[in-house]
């Protein structure tokens, strides 16, 4: 490979976009790193330095969007690039160096059978109205995820669609719904501004990128509650925590109120990782779906966010299931190994003699 100061960052981007992999990271004294099935690779051997990497992060940016970093430090923002699609891109400064990553966002939308959910979740976008959570660590496919809802309700259902994005990643294109996209910063000041004002612009459907604080959870609980199907994203590892989380987000004093509501309005918790394939080509999706039947509204009501894990597992015929049994599920079918399953697992031990009985049961009948 060239100097690095020999390419522009679109070379590098087309890079990542040929050999498959999501994401492109841009960090001083590092060559360009991309990520390649949940792994780091280098993109030649030239380290970037101080200028150079500012050079390819800013040579990227308009003026408004160099100004917004400048005054933050931070800076969330989409591009398009002709021939390769979109890419989110985060800016920031470490150690008193630009850098930046760069995460590929696919030109087509991917159906949610494709992305490995199970029937339930089709089931879940036919809802009217409530709130819907999708949760997951960053780089878990949620927002992946909240695109192939979002398209599928497009296309079965006629209504006006909202989305609160920062920045905006897939495009939508109207199909029996009218689409409306918002971004943070440049279509609305904020999250919670534009949930405020979204109910006055005739919604059925409302998507939420990001549930950052108790504003924007407020307004999009609420919005649930008068009658819309809101979907948003919450940065949990499981299903329960995802309750845990949205209720300390708020001051003691009104969570009360907040438990009560949430107890109402809460449709199902979609929670997701994206797990090692066992032959090595790639990552799976592994998922828990926890459903708002009669129990769970209880004991969020109750605060007894302990049993809501057994009423996961107990809750096959309201279209829930944990993440054990998806684990179990897809070590099975050879997608993942048992390793990979057990240290996934929420119960590890109880995994481990699952899967060892289920290989003493192969070797037994062949």
């Amino acid at each position: 490979m060239s100097d690095i100061s020999d390419y522009e960052l679109v070379d590098l981007l087309a890079m990542v976009v040929t050999a498959g992999a999501s994401d492109v990271h841009l960090s001083v004294g590092a060559p360009p790193m991309m990520r390649l099935h949940g792994g780091l690779k280098p993109i030649g051997d030239h380290h970037l330095t101080l200028d150079s990497a500012r050079e390819l992060v800013s040579g990227i940016l308009n003026e408004t969007q160099k100004a917004r970093l400048e005054e933050k430090w931070e800076l969330d923002f989409a591009i398009q690039v002709e021939g390769l699609g979109r890419f989110r891109g985060n800016a920031h400064y470490s150690r008193g160096a630009l850098e930046a990553a760069f995460r590929h966002i696919p030109h087509a939308i991917p159906e949610l059978s494709n992305l490995g959910h199970r029937h339930s979740i089709l089931e879940l976008c036919s809802l009217q109205r409530g709130l819907i959570l999708i949760t997951g660590i960053t780089g878990s496919g949620k927002s992946t995820t909240m695109a192939s809802m979002i398209q599928h309700i497009s296309r079965q259902r006629s209504g006006v669609i909202i989305t609160v994005e920062d920045p905006i990643e897939y495009v939508f294109q109207n199909a029996a719904s009218l689409v409306k996209q918002r971004e943070v910063g440049s279509d609305t000041k904020s999250f919670a501004e534009a949930l405020k004002h979204a109910l006055r612009q005739d919604p059925d459907v409302i998507l939420v990128g990001e549930m950052r604080d108790h504003e924007t959870i407020s307004s999009a609980i609420t919005a649930a509650e008068t009658g819309h199907l809101v979907i948003g994203t919450l940065h949990t590892i499981d299903a329960p925590k995802a309750v845990d989380r949205i209720v300390d987000t708020f001051p003691a004093e009104q969570q009360p109120q907040v438990i009560a509501q949430l107890a109402n309005s809460l449709s199902a918790v979609v929670s997701q990782r994206l797990l090692a394939k066992e032959d090595g080509t790639g990552r799976v999706l592994a998922t828990e779906i926890l459903t708002g039947n009669t129990g769970v509204r209880s004991c969020i009501r109750e605060r007894r966010w302990e049993q809501l894990t057994g009423l996961i597992e107990i809750g096959r015929k309201d279209g829930m299931h944990s993440i054990d049994d998806d684990l179990e599920q897809l070590y099975l079918n050879r997608a993942i190994s048992k390793e990979e399953a057990i240290a996934n697992a929420r119960d590890r031990n109880r995994m481990e003699s699952l899967l060892r009985a289920t290989q003493k049961r192969k070797s037994v009948f062949g």
